[in-house]
């Protein structure tokens, strides 16, 4: 069975040379990258935040090892959230565009982000501190599960066909400049106050001060022209998505282009191709970039800048790392690099938990260095083209939110919990590596039973299995 779905090899963006120029692409790219950055900015200031102070500000009254657990299921609550998010803000991106849909969650997102800053403690105000601060969770998820899809859909719509992988990695690149930015806001905060300046006021600045990114962010998506994808669409009239009921009672030249394009195709087996190439990667940025940090922390004893430090570090490569993957993605196919990238998780996954948990503060930081680029970001490059070519234009926004999501419920959100849990009950950080070699192995699969994408003409209906 042959798994090459390439159907355009210009080096255009596909069904639109006359109306986008290289300043719309521009901003495009520039939307893309800083929503992404600030999505994932928030989300780290947050998942740090979870891990290192907030078990005392909102759970003091309860053991570490608990306060923990308990601050780890307030990071995965907004997951949930955003699933909802991404169901309704997916199908309205579907129907009426793109760009509506990018500027309201991100002022969701920046909104929610901007008043946990702002909230009381829960020493000032007992149980409601933690109930207040799930509830901005909350609408913060809510937001974030349509944001990252879309950016990834607009950006990868507008790239040429050719280069996708390279400027789809942009989408990567802002996640890397937001996880960047919180590892390094919070590295900075540590090193700089103390203990007791953090618990009481510190903690508060990078949640506040990211209200100024939201409104560079809003300026920016203001300007910016609708994915010319979705305008070219055979089913999108005067910039609205025909109904099937409309469809099906429109004259006979929209109906048979719309027929003819894969409407009536089946559902499901991109879907869930896609949902496994999202699991090493959400699985794998869970355990390093989230539980990895509390757990140094918590259990290990080390300084809590340690972790954030070698974060910093790893993410900076990953400026590197990104783009490399996009190019080689572009050259080589997106398969071979899923293969290659998540098959290199696994092998390393117990040596590379052996020098993060060996007391070394120089090995702690190289292994965490290697696990973030190789079973995070390298994955994540790839993981932002390969899923919009794997669906069809009509439904390409909902469908990559919803694969996204649920990817995070099961692994991201779910994985630091059980992880905790895990190396609660059995004293060892073998669990952490295990749950690594298992989310990468069914990516492992994923790709091998995936079609090559690579060069498919988006503006096509059908999916590409």
């Amino acid at each position: 069975m042959s798994h090459d779905t390439n159907e355009s090899t210009t080096d255009r963006p596909v069904g639109a040379t006359s109306k986008r120029n290289t300043g719309d692409l521009t901003k495009a790219a520039v939307s893309g990258w800083l929503g992404t950055a600030m999505e994932f900015m928030d989300f780290q200031l947050y998942s740090l935040a979870a891990a290192i102070v907030f078990n005392r500000i909102f759970f003091p009254d309860v053991s570490p090892a608990i306060g923990l657990i308990a601050a780890m299921a307030t990071y995965g609550v907004g997951y949930f959230a955003r699933l909802v998010g991404a169901i309704y803000f997916g199908r309205m991106g579907d129907r009426i565009g793109r760009k509506k849909v990018l500027f309201i969650t991100i002022a969701m997102m920046g909104a929610s982000t901007t008043l946990i800053g702002a909230l009381p403690t829960y020493d000032a105000i007992g149980i409601l501190a933690p109930v207040l601060l799930v509830a901005l969770r909350l609408i913060q998820g809510f937001g974030a599960g349509a944001e990252i899809a879309g950016a990834t859909v607009m950006l990868v719509e507008y790239a040429p066909d050719k280069r996708r992988g390279l400027i789809g990695s942009l989408v990567s690149l802002g996640t890397n400049s937001g996880t960047l930015a919180a590892s390094g806001i919070w590295a900075i905060l540590l090193v700089v106050l103390t203990d007791d300046q953090l618990i009481s006021w510190g903690w508060r600045i990078p949640f506040l001060a990211s209200f100024f990114l939201m409104l560079f962010a809003l300026w920016l998506r203001t300007n910016l022209k609708e994915s010319p994808v979705f305008e070219d669409r055979a089913d999108v009239v005067d910039g609205v998505a025909l109904s099937r009921e409309q469809i099906e009672n429109s004259d006979e030249g929209v109906k048979a282009s719309v027929l003819e394009s894969g409407l009536r195709q089946r559902k499901g087996r991109a879907f869930f191709v896609a949902l496994g190439l999202r699991f090493g990667q959400a699985g794998n940025s869970g355990l390093v970039q989230t539980f990895l940090v509390g757990y140094i922390a918590s259990t290990l004893l080390m300084d809590k800048s340690i972790a954030t430090t070698a974060i910093v570090y790893g993410s900076l490569i990953g400026f590197v790392t990104i783009p490399v993957v996009g190019i080689l993605g572009d050259r080589f196919g997106r398969r071979p690099m899923y293969m290659a990238l998540s098959g290199a998780t696994m092998v390393l996954a117990f040596p590379l938990m052996l020098l993060v948990t060996s007391g070394n503060n120089v090995t702690l930081v190289l292994g965490m260095i290697f696990a973030l680029n190789i079973g995070v970001l390298g994955l994540f490059s790839l993981e932002s083209v390969t899923m919009a070519e794997l669906f069809g234009a009509r439904t390409r926004f909902t469908q990559l939110a919803l694969a996204k999501e649920i990817g995070g419920i099961l692994a991201t959100a779910i994985g630091p919990l059980l992880a905790a849990t895990l190396t609660a009950i059995t004293g060892s950080w073998w669990p952490i590596a295990a749950m690594l070699v298992i989310y990468s192995a069914i990516t492992l699969v994923s790709a091998y039973l995936a079609p090559e994408t690579r060069g498919r003409d988006l503006v096509r209906l059908d999916d590409a299995i």
